[in-house]
């Protein structure tokens, strides 16, 4: 069993964090497009109801990713630590328990949207005329797919753990891949007109199979290559290490548990101008959110390469290093992120109608992307300082910056904005939780570094 430990103790910090993060990057952005395909492919149809069906189910997708996080981040940022310190036989039993309690989870999630899926829709805001188009999307990608999805998610986090980036990032970028030559094969070949919604979800579900399959060909190929093992017989550590895949985990979960009940919460509230504007609020909302996840991938990539890279040199008591790694990848987010407000600001309109060609939705979705766009900076730090806790194992602090940004803060501001500002305020309401939770954010970070190192001022600096 072997890891490549010079990455994570000698190669140079730019050049390690592009190790790790330039594949995770690649694949986040190939998963982004496959989702943005499935929302271009069904606007083809014109009609709002069926974009809006999509939207609404893509909140369960949300939920189902919270059991992935879970044992993805909280396993993986583990497995890192337990290297750092040269546990590898410990290393071995976290991998295999996140991989079979992921399995466990989504399968217990998968029935339960079942049991409950026409109330679970009307729930997330869907009308008469968008109900069916939501189910049958629900059924495929959750009902029949949670599984599938959930495990990938979980070994590709386990595989970056171990510095495997390149294994991780080409099943979930093949999985993207394949996802986009299916979706028009079912939606306009196989199925028949009027079910584009249905042949998006199957084509979503097929794709996230071959995934697993895929990941677990690797498993098999890395047998006595790697620490990671994914055996039944050692599915069960130590309950310190069980403790510390949930205390690290959670927030991860907990982040898109919140994620997911203000998404349910933005698309009650824009359904409820249904009387005035139809779908579209809905449709624009889902449409401006996908185009908006741009940025939110790049980060999301940028941090699953820093996360091992802190977790090992936290772990081993190389903090100089580990702090290199965390404001290597926070610069390079927020350089990013001026692009994007950039381009989003002058391309907006062009970019929208991309998806969909009802004028009604361009109009309204073009202004709600202009407005998401101001949060790309402040997202960043916000994710970016939530990971590097996570990846230190510091379960608190990363539970309470998850709990602001999406719920404590985010969820009552909905509420406000909407009351006062009506459909426009619902979108505002981003950018202000955004700014105070990066307030706290940093202050929270800053003062928890300064704890931490006291006796290292000279080498390690605050952001």
């Amino acid at each position: 069993m072997q890891i490549n430990r010079e990455l994570f103790e000698k190669t140079p910090v730019p050049r390690a964090l592009a190790a790790l993060a330039v594949p995770s990057i690649i694949s986040q952005l190939i998963t982004m497009v496959y989702n943005i395909a499935d929302t271009i492919f069904i606007g083809m149809a014109n009609d709002p109801s069926k974009t809006a069906a999509a939207s609404l189910s893509f909140v369960l997708v949300f939920a189902m990713n919270c059991f992935g996080n879970l044992f993805g981040v909280g396993g993986g940022s583990l497995i890192s630590r337990l290297l750092g310190e040269k546990k590898d036989s410990d290393a071995a039993q976290v991998a295999s328990f996140s991989f079979w309690g992921s399995i466990l989870l989504s399968a217990i999630y998968s029935l339960l949207v079942f049991a409950f899926i026409e109330p679970l829709m009307r729930l997330l805001g869907a009308t008469d005329s968008s109900v069916g188009y939501a189910i049958d999307y629900a059924f495929y990608v959750i009902v029949l797919g949670a599984v599938p999805a959930t495990a990938s998610l979980t070994l590709a986090n386990l595989l970056r753990s171990e510095g495997r980036a390149s294994y991780a990032s080409f099943g979930l970028g093949m999985g993207g891949i394949l996802n986009i030559i299916l979706d028009p094969l079912f939606m306009f070949v196989i199925l028949e007109p009027g079910n584009e919604v249905k042949g998006a979800a199957i084509a979503t579900m097929l794709s996230n199979v071959v995934v697993l399959i895929y990941f677990l060909c690797v498993f098999l190929y890395l047998t006595n290559k790697t620490v990671l093992s994914i055996s039944p017989k050692i599915c069960i550590p130590e309950k310190k290490y069980v403790y510390s895949v949930f205390a690290v985990g959670f927030p991860s979960a907990l982040s898109s548990l919140f994620a997911c009940i203000s998404n349910l919460i933005i698309n009650n509230l824009a359904s409820s101008y249904s009387i005035l504007y139809g779908d579209v609020p809905v449709a624009a909302i889902g449409i401006a959110k996908k185009i908006d996840m741009l940025p939110m991938n790049v980060s999301m990539g940028l941090c699953q390469g820093m996360m091992p890279l802190v977790a090992y040199n936290y772990s081993a008591g190389n903090y100089k290093r580990m702090n290199g790694f965390t404001k290597a990848a926070r610069n390079t987010g927020i350089a990013f992120a001026a692009i994007c407000i950039i381009v989003f600001q002058l391309f907006g309109n062009t970019i929208v109608r991309l998806f969909i060609g009802d004028e009604a939705t361009v109009s309204m979705g073009t202004d709600f992307l202009r407005i998401l766009c101001l949060t790309v900076p402040l997202l960043i730090i916000n994710v970016q300082t939530c990971y590097t806790f996570q990846a230190m194992g510091m379960g608190k602090q990363s539970l309470l910056l998850s709990s602001m940004r999406q719920g404590l803060v985010h969820i009552p501001l909905l509420f406000i904005m909407n009351y006062a500002l009506g459909l426009y305020g619902i979108i505002w309401a981003q950018l202000i939780s955004d700014s105070l939770t990066c307030v706290i954010s940093l202050w929270f970070y800053v003062s928890s570094y300064r704890k931490l190192f006291k006796g290292d001022d000279k080498d390690i600096v605050a952001p």
